[in-house]
């Protein structure tokens, strides 16, 4: 999950805004007056903040349901980059000069925290701007941008499927961009390895076949998406001709030129790429890393000791797996139990368009039935529903085993839970549950829906993100079903076991290809040894560490601490304890660092133990 950055669209502007906000000079008593007056005055610049984020980022307006620019693309110019820079400096010396902390109320002074946090680290983190690989077999503008078009842009009228074709023309410029981004990264020695290209070039590729790009009896993907939102508007049939044409000019005269100069890139880069796989080939890699592990992880964890974590996690997680290999009656090693589990058809649907029909099916079934027990763990609900989706044909082969995409903040679309059947061999049955536990409910679509939907809390909340807190709550939610009597077939409990595992290893290979100088090869080595998952899924695991230093190691270190804080709650209150209320205390404030988790559920122990006779 990405964080939430303030983009305002001139520093000058912004000072003039932010700055015109007077502040009293701070007292030593501080009055309810003062302190309502104080409140509100850093409430309203949070606000402006959020306003000017969303004025200059169209794809987000969409994403929040709003068409104000609702046929452009974001700025993707090293020059956006240094206005951002500005502003955040600018709205740091107004949050440190300009404003009586002692005044705040409690939930302001959160507020404060944490966005004045959130612009020191977007400052501090400017010289890293260019220690990433913005297209990769992950992300990146050559399937994002589809993607983003296909499932963010609603065509409700003929002025939305316009816009559509003014962003189809906006490709051009976008990528352009993008190119040129590439190459200053390359001046200063960051390129993907090679792997990467091939990947990208064929995710591009996928992008220009079909119609209006050749002579095929199929429509290309993003054709054949304008054309079946088109089709559904109630205009007549000569008007929608007419969209399509517009359509097709656009894919032929801005879309292919734009992936024909991106490719073409690729292809000449990638002769001069290397097999070096770690951030520890960047500039100042080493201190790169420990600054994106921090980042990640909201704590202060080097990457040894998430190493070590690593390692005694994994030596756990096997224990138990081989107690449940007992259990089932396999004469064998452990070993040779993954091996089984690997192997076995009883496991896996075919990979056939009913095999993948019936993965869907129960894939829906899973989180239906656990919305039938919601109320036994929590007190609040999310308000949006939650759709089960297949990863596009056209990304489905580079993407990754599964994700989530959150909700309009309008509600006009659902969460979406995407599942990849592309190789139904990397998506055992034994794995359904946890796995649609963690991208559905009581995982992301609980913790982000609910979040969205959070009353009276500032929208840069709402919209904001810490890796360690939103998918520690989603391995955590692997973990709560099995204490609510799911995963009752031992099978599917080694599979909750196994997703477990696979994030314990990732805490041992991240750490290992990036401060270890670990290589690829012994990274898929690792997974292989130690997992019952297949190669092709450890090999894509390794291959997402390397393009997203750090990224994975936030999943076991943020379950782990909400587990401790869980575990602490229920010593100091023994029968007092409720899960529901303790769920309530981790899911009502938005995403937030560890330590701050920390602080609320210590209020929340000791709101409880006061005047008691625990």
């Amino acid at each position: 999950m990405k964080h939430f950055f303030l983009k305002p669209t001139l520093a000058l502007c912004a000072i003039t805004v932010f700055l015109s906000c007077k502040t009293e000079p701070k007292t030593s008593t501080i009055s309810d007056v003062d302190s309502v007056a104080e409140s509100k005055k850093v409430n309203v610049f949070f606000q402006k903040a959020f306003d000017k984020q969303v004025e200059l980022n169209p794809e987000f307006q969409t994403r929040l349901g709003i068409k104000t620019d609702y046929g452009k693309l974001n700025d993707n110019s090293p020059e956006a980059e240094v206005r951002d820079l500005k502003i955040n400096e600018a709205y740091l010396v107004w949050l440190t000069d300009s404003v009586n902390v002692d005044a705040l109320s409690e939930d302001a002074l959160l507020s404060y925290t944490l966005f004045k946090q959130r612009v020191e680290h977007s400052i501090n983190d400017y010289k890293y701007r260019l220690h990433n690989y913005p297209v990769n077999q992950m992300h990146g503008a050559q399937s994002g941008k589809p993607a983003f078009l296909i499932n963010m842009h609603r065509i409700d009228n003929v002025a939305d499927a316009e816009a559509y074709i003014s962003r189809l023309e906006a490709f051009k410029t976008y990528f352009s961009q993008l190119v040129e981004n590439l190459k200053a990264r390359e001046d200063i020695g960051v390129m993907p390895p090679k792997f990467v290209y091939d990947k990208v070039i064929q995710d591009s590729e996928n992008i220009l076949v079909g119609q209006p790009f050749d002579e095929s009896d199929s429509q290309s993907t993003l054709l054949k998406d304008f054309t079946k939102k088109v089709n559904a508007l109630d205009i007549d049939d000569a008007e929608k001709t007419i969209l399509e044409q517009k359509a097709k000019i656009a894919l032929l005269e801005f879309v292919k030129p734009a992936y024909s100069g991106l490719i073409a890139f690729m292809r000449a880069q990638k002769e001069r790429a290397n097999t070096d796989h770690g951030a520890w080939k960047f500039p100042d890699g080493e201190a790169f890393y420990n600054n994106a592990i921090r980042r990640t992880t909201t704590t202060d964890l080097t990457a040894n000791e998430i190493h070590n974590i690593g390692l005694s996690e994994v030596a756990r997680i096997h224990k138990e797996m081989d107690a449940i290999r007992t259990r089932v009656g396999f004469d064998g090693t452990l070993q040779e139990f993954f091996q089984f589990m690997k192997t076995d058809q009883q496991f896996y649907y075919p990979t056939t368009a009913e095999g993948k029909a019936a993965y869907l099916d129960k894939a829906v079934h899973i989180i239906d039935s656990m919305k039938t027990r919601l109320d036994e763990i929590f007190i609040t609900k999310p308000k949006t529903d939650i759709m089960v989706k297949a990863v596009e044909p056209f990304r489905e082969k580079s993407a990754g085993k599964a994700f989530y995409n959150r909700p309009a903040a309008d509600g006009s679309r659902p969460g979406i839970y995407y599942a990849n059947l592309y190789d139904m061999s990397m998506m055992p049955t034994y794995q359904m549950e946890a796995l649609a536990y963690h991208e559905g409910i009581p995982g992301h679509h609980m913790q982000l829906a609910i979040q969205q939907e959070l009353e009276n809390v500032h929208m840069f909340r709402k919209f904001g993100g810490y890796t360690a807190y939103t998918e520690g709550w989603g391995l955590y939610s692997e973990f709560v079903p099995k204490e609510m009597g799911f995963y009752s077939d031992p099978y599917s409990d080694f599979g909750r076991l196994a997703m477990e595992l696979w994030r314990a290893c990732r805490l041992v290979v991240d750490t290992g290809i990036h401060a270890k100088k670990w290589t690829r090869e012994e990274g898929i080595k690792y997974y292989t040894d130690n997992t019952p998952n297949a190669e092709l899924d450890a090999i894509k695991m390794v291959e997402r560490h390397i393009v997203m230093p750090g990224q994975a190691t936030a999943y076991k270190i943020g379950m782990l601490k909400i587990l401790e804080l869980r575990n602490k709650a229920n010593e100091a209150l023994g029968d007092k304890f409720d899960v529901r209320e303790f769920h309530e205390v981790v899911l009502s404030h938005g995403a937030i660092p560890l330590n701050v988790l920390e602080d609320f559920v210590d209020n929340y122990i000791a709101s409880k133990t006061e005047n008691s006779d625990i």
